[in-house]
Formats: structure tokens, C-alpha cells, sequence
């Protein structure tokens, strides 16, 4: 195996294989202490272990690679655009960092593990035909047990077999070659006036001939280094080639999975990997699932590890890659999802009996044939009358494969009494006349003024002197009171004793209302004085003669929307006679 930068490896579109880098080899970088983001090693200089490969871009596109190798193994690597190794430059993509997490992978592009934020890849390459690349892979101490490469990017996907030029590739026997384990590889070193043919295979301790192999071509079966020697009238050829198999992956039988299941439930794919997997190694074979058989046997549009199930019955596809050689998997597995609907309630979980219905039917009023209801009180019975206020409780099933979904909800029942007004208080006289709304019963209600708005205060604020048309009702619908209100102002108190102060008593804002009369009595019920919207007020006196100081009461009535008189309600219908 080549150490050094000129003796780098041509290599084109099979992926290379090294079987190890034991051997500190030459310092390609004269005695510099960095190169790019390289820097010495143990050995004082930047190489340690280290091979090269070099290779030729046939097509423009995105380029990448991953170099794999074990966790508990710390390589780097630097790729550099040159066509001559002692004019290398400064790498165009380079990676120095330790591996104390266990990575199995360095590169560029994306680690096919499926960590997007992994510090051992570099960013994608833009290549363009006819370029010209030294790949360098070292390994930072003597530790090592070789590694892999597989090219990545769309050129690899557009072009498998063209993507690099192979004209650089002199070797008879070509570039290294992986392949999967069974899979047919035929090693052909067919020369024109061939005298014959000698087989050699190294698989760790020196090449060794292999008996009765002396055909043009070979069929390796196993992992190694091949060399074939050929005679020829001017002396013998020697080729050699490295030849790696990776192990298929077997994938293990998984479990049909009955989950339960909502609109925004995830299952984690990721629980069924040890399944898949069996003995396998999880550092050396990657687990995919799919939506179906042709997806897996392709490697494409793989679900997400978060999987949102679509309900129901769903088979997934399971496909097992080697990590070494994405070419060997397994898509043979599969497994059923089973998605059991968790029950989903529509009824409210806060309701009001109205006081004057007395009942009311809670729960599910279109209930699934296939769930199953239980109450907390025993009754199972999708739906149940209640007549008093607590809490309700139904418990709501969903059985299927020996799995039950359920789902609880609790019903809180009020009981809300009918609305009354018992009173309103009217304070006038002032320049904010004020309305208060005084209820009969406990509750929330709401409060409206003349088809306004309803708001939850009792209190009207400036409110204009008139007829108004006051509204409460119940916010759950359980009924409502209207009362006709007049907002006037009168005096409490008048003194008609000639000080020109409050000689009269009157009702201010009678012009508001339609034909008013005001009926004036004493405590006894008899009549003292009848005014209207024109009359100047009331003097204290009764035919010319001075009433005594007292209480007088009064009625105020007025012709309504209906052309019927009525009396104005909840005024405060006396006031004080002072001499």
C-alpha cells in the first residue's frame, strides 16, 4: 500500500478498500508543521499511518465522500485540488477533530448516519470535469484497523458509472474493487500473446499462489490483495488489485406494533432498530423504514425516525445498509402499524342546567358504535340526565389487538337561576346620571340598556333623562327580565318660605317624556296637586292655602310605545316639604 503522495492510488468509480495503514511512511509535507487544518502527530510530523489516493472528475457537480472506520479509532483527512503532489497547496476541505464521542464516520457532505450537526463533515464540493484530486486519510496514532470510502453527491447519483475518469487508472487489473458478499467479481487480465497466467492472493500474511487458478480471469471469494503474474514472449506483467467484500446484512424479524393513536401522535421508528438489527453490529449497519417495498429496495424517501402515523393499518418497510458499502442491504422485513384510534369527545366540559328545565343530557350525543362508555357512577351509557350540580366523569374506550385507547372527560354542571330584577337604583340630578341593576339571585349575568351591548356590570353611567329599557339575562341562555325605567331629577328638599331659594318643586326632564303628569299627594293619599311638562312647578300650597311641613309623595306616569299610560317604576316617589 502507497504512503506517500506519489505513489497515490488511482482510483475511479469503484469504491477503494484499505485493509490497514501500519507504518508511519514519509513526511510528503516537508517538515511543516500544518496544512490546512492538519498538524503533527505522534510521530512529530503531520503524516501517521497515512494512505493517498488520487482521482479525476469526469462530470461537473456535488461531490462528497465517507470514510468509515471503528468509533474507538480517531482519523482525519485532507482533500486537496492538484495535479502535481509537490504543489499540493492548502486543502479545500479538511478535518482534524479528535473523536471522543465514538463517530464512525469523517468526510464531506452529509454523515450517513443522519447526524446533520456531526464536526467530522466538511461542506459538499463543486466539482467541475477534468479535475484533478489527493485525497489524504491519516490516522493519528498506530491504532488502527483500516477504514472505507463510498463517494456520495449528485454526481454519483446521476452518473454511477462515469462520475470519475478511469483513463488514469493504468493498473491491468483496474482500481480496487468492493463488492458485496456473493456477489460475482471477475478479476480479467486478458493480454494479447499471453503465454499464460499465475494467481497470487494476500490476505494478511504475504501473497500466496493460488493452486490451479491459470486463466485469464479470476473470481475472487474472499476479502484481500490479488496479483496475477502474465507471461508474455518479452518477459512477465505484474498487476495487483484489492479486492473488498462487505457483509450483507440480515435483517432479524420484527413485531407488528398496535400503538394508540391521535391527530398529533409520534411514534419513534427508532424503537424497532434493535429489533432490526438482531446481533448485528448498530456502529457498522444503518437502519432505514420506508412506506413501501420498492422505497426500501432502493434506499429512498425514508420516513422520519419521528413518524406520524397515518391511521389505521400501515405496513412498514424495513431496510438494513452496511455502512462500509451502502450496496449490501437487506429490504426483505416489514412490519404492520396498527394505529388504534384514541377516542375523540366533541361534548363540552362545562355546561348549565337552566333552573326553569330542571334536567339536561351531557356526554356524547353521537357516540361510535365501536367505543365504549363508562360513567364514574356506573352507568355505560354514552350520554346521561342530570338534574343537580357536580362533577361528571365518563371514561371513553377504544379496544383493539388486546390494546386499549382511552380517553377521560369530566363534566362540570352549574345550575343557573332565572334572571330578576329586584330593584334599580336611579340617581339623577347630577351631571352623570347613574343606573344600578339590583338582581334577585346569585350568578353571572349580563346587563344591556336600550338594545346596547350586554355587559357584566350592573352599573349604567351617564345615562341621559328619558324612558330607557333596561335587559338582564342569563349568558347560558336560560332567559332574561326587561323593565322600563324613567331617569328625571327632582329635588329631595324645598323651603317655598319667600328666600327665593327653592320655592317651587318640580320634576326636571319632563320634556323627555311623552304627555307626563305628575299627581302630587300627602301621606293620607289625598290629592294635592296635578302638574304637567308646562306647569312652573308646585308652590306647598293647596286652594291658596300654605301646606304644612312634611313628606308629600308623587306618581309620575307618561304615554308609552304602545299608546297606553303607565307610571314610571322604581323612582324615589317622595320628597320633603321645608318652611
Amino acid at each position: 500500500m502507497a504512503q506517500d503522495c506519489t505513489d497515490a492510488i488511482p482510483i475511479c468509480n469503484n469504491t477503494p478498500i484499505n485493509g490497514g495503514t501500519n507504518g508511519f511512511g514519509s513526511d510528503d509535507f516537508y517538515g511543516a508543521t500544518s496544512s490546512g487544518c492538519l498538524e503533527q502527530t505522534t510521530t512529530g510530523a503531520i503524516e501517521s499511518n497515512s494512505s493517498w489516493y488520487r482521482f479525476r472528475t469526469a462530470v461537473a457537480g456535488q461531490l462528497g465522500f465517507n470514510i468509515g472506520h471503528n468509533s474507538n479509532e480517531d482519523w482525519d483527512f485532507a482533500l486537496y485540488r492538484a495535479t502535481d503532489c509537490n504543489d499540493l497547496g492548502e486543502p479545500i476541505r479538511c478535518n482534524f477533530f479528535d473523536n471522543s464521542e465514538g463517530a464512525s464516520f469523517i468526510g464531506v457532505g452529509e454523515d450517513p448516519t443522519g447526524d446533520l450537526d456531526s464536526v467530522h463533515f466538511e461542506d459538499w464540493v463543486q466539482v467541475q470535469a477534468g479535475e484533478d484530486y489527493y485525497l489524504f486519510i491519516n490516522n493519528f496514532s498506530n491504532v488502527n484497523s483500516g477504514f472505507s470510502i463510498q463517494f456520495t453527491g449528485d454526481i454519483w447519483e446521476n452518473h454511477p458509472n462515469t462520475a470519475l475518469d478511469c483513463s488514469i487508472v493504468s493498473n491491468l487489473l483496474g482500481p480496487p474493487i468492493t463488492a458485496c458478499e456473493g456477489e460475482n467479481i471477475i478479476l480479467d487480465a486478458t493480454t494479447s500473446g499471453a503465454l499464460g497466467y499465475e494467481w497470487y492472493m494476500d490476505t494478511g500474511s504475504g501473497f500466496q499462489l493460488i493452486t490451479g487458478q491459470v486463466s485469464s480471469v479470476y473470481s475472487p471469494q474472499v476479502s484481500g490483495q490479488y496479483r496475477v503474474v502474465v507471461s508474455t514472449p518479452s518477459g512477465s506483467e505484474i498487476s495487483d488489485v484489492q479486492v473488498g467484500f462487505n457483509q450483507v446484512p440480515v435483517t432479524s424479524t420484527l413485531e407488528d406494533e398496535s400503538v394508540c393513536y391521535d391527530f398529533d401522535m409520534i411514534f419513534d421508528l427508532n424503537a424497532k432498530n434493535s429489533e432490526a438489527l438482531g446481533d448485528m453490529d448498530p456502529q457498522s449497519v444503518m437502519v432505514s423504514y420506508h412506506a413501501s417495498q420498492q422505497d426500501a429496495v432502493a434506499g429512498v424517501d425514508a420516513l422520519d425516525k419521528d413518524y406520524m402515523p397515518i391511521g389505521g393499518t400501515e405496513t412498514i418497510f424495513v431496510r438494513t445498509t452496511s455502512l462500509s458499502n451502502p450496496d449490501c442491504y437487506d429490504a426483505s422485513q416489514s412490519f404492520i402499524l396498527n394505529s388504534i384510534e384514541t377516542p375523540v369527545l366533541t361534548f363540552d366540559q362545562q355546561v348549565v342546567i337552566c333552573e326553569s328545565v330542571g334536567v339536561l343530557e351531557i356526554g356524547e350525543t353521537t357516540p361510535d358504535p365501536n367505543y365504549s362508555y363508562e360513567w364514574e357512577s356506573g352507568e355505560q351509557t354514552p350520554s346521561i340526565l342530570v338534574s343537580e350540580e357536580g362533577e361528571y366523569t365518563l371514561t371513553v374506550s377504544n379496544e383493539s389487538n388486546g390494546v386499549v385507547c382511552e380517553t377521560v372527560r369530566t363534566v362540570s354542571v352549574t345550575i343557573s337561576n332565572l334572571p330578576a330584577i329586584s330593584s334599580i337604583d336611579i340617581e339623577d340630578m347630577s351631571v352623570n346620571n347613574t343606573v344600578t341593576i339590583n338582581t334577585e339571585t346569585s350568578g353571572a349575568y349580563e346587563f344591556s340598556m336600550d338594545g346596547g351591548e350586554f355587559q357584566e356590570s350592573n352599573l349604567f353611567t351617564a345615562v341621559a333623562p328619558g324612558v330607557h329599557r333596561v335587559t338582564m339575562r342569563d349568558p347560558h341562555g336560560c332567559g332574561e327580565v326587561q323593565e322600563d325605567i324613567v331617569v328625571v331629577g327632582f329635588m329631595p328638599i324645598f323651603s317655598p318660605n319667600g328666600d327665593v331659594l327653592n320655592e317651587t318643586w318640580q320634576i326636571e326632564g319632563l320634556s323627555t317624556l311623552n304627555s307626563p303628569i305628575v299627581t302630587i299627594f300627602d301621606r293620607y293619599g289625598k290629592l294635592i296637586k296635578q302638574m304637567t311638562e308646562f306647569d312652573p312647578g308646585w308652590d306647598g300650597s293647596l286652594n291658596g292655602k300654605p301646606l304644612p311641613s312634611t313628606d308629600y309623595w308623587f306618581k309620575l306616569s307618561y304615554i308609552d310605545e304602545g299608546g297606553n299610560r303607565t307610571y314610571a317604576k322604581y323612582l324615589q316617589s317622595h320628597f320633603s316639604l321645608r318652611r
